[in-house]
């Protein structure tokens, strides 16, 4: 039984920005980042090698992909039983403004989820 849900998150314009990262994917990787996922889905909480907090309410799914060249990261924050999926990059490079895009769009969901609990 899956003891959270991995949901997209959504833009303002309904965009799913780690959709459309998954999806210019090859398959393969798809199939192993997915998986991933379901790990934490099924396994919560769970940490290395498959993932680790980042602090600030986010949490890392690594992935290794194309061909265990790669590192894919996934970051994600939890809202009550959902794994709010916020990005997701390949490699090491620029990590720290990666994790600030996270942290951006986690905010913005929160905002957003705010205001629509407002009467």
């Amino acid at each position: 039984m899956k003891k959270l849900t991995a949901r997209f998150y959504q833009t303002l314009n309904t965009n799913m920005p780690v959709r459309e990262w998954l999806l210019a994917l090859p398959s393969g990787d798809r199939r192993i980042i997915g998986a991933d996922i379901a790990t934490v889905e099924f396994g919560w909480p769970i940490g290395m090698p498959v993932c680790k907090s980042v602090k600030g309410g986010l949490w890392e799914i690594r992935s290794t992909i194309k061909s265990g060249r790669v590192e894919a990261r996934l970051y994600f924050a939890i809202d009550d039983d959902q794994a709010i999926l916020l990005h997701g990059h390949a490699g090491k490079d620029s990590q720290s403004r990666e994790i600030g895009l996270a942290r951006l769009r986690w905010s913005d969901y929160m905002s957003r989820k705010r205001k629509d609990q407002m009467p």
